[in-house]
């Protein structure tokens, strides 16, 4: 989306990804809220269940094969499951993190 000002313009990404960045933000900030301190960390956890990163790679006829997985969600989730402070907000950052992370891999075998 372009909005023209004066002589240049604003650029925007598509109406869809805006809106669910927006969505994404929401929940975020009322998650933020239901920790008592350190309302930052929501954020961080959402931030580091994101990462997706290639665990095999092969060159092929075609191209080069690479196998994705989440892998910030898999730490996260490990520690989370070890760490006394596990507190339901930081575990739905962390699966909001893991969804986009999977539509990061989708884009990616896509392409």
């Amino acid at each position: 989306m372009e909005i023209p000002i004066g002589n240049g313009a604003l650029m925007l990404p598509p109406l869809h990804i805006t809106i669910v960045g927006l969505i994404i933000l929401f929940f975020l900030m009322r998650w933020s809220r239901q920790l008592e301190t350190g309302r930052y960390k929501v954020f961080l956890y959402f931030l580091i269940g994101t990462y997706a990163a290639p665990i095999y790679s092969q060159s092929t006829e075609k191209g080069q094969f690479q196998l994705w997985i989440p892998l910030g969600f898999i730490i996260l989730f490990l520690y989370l499951y070890r760490s006394k402070s596990n507190h339901p907000s930081k575990m739905k950052a962390s699966l909001l993190g893991l969804s986009i992370a999977i539509y990061q891999i989708i884009v990616h075998y896509l392409r």
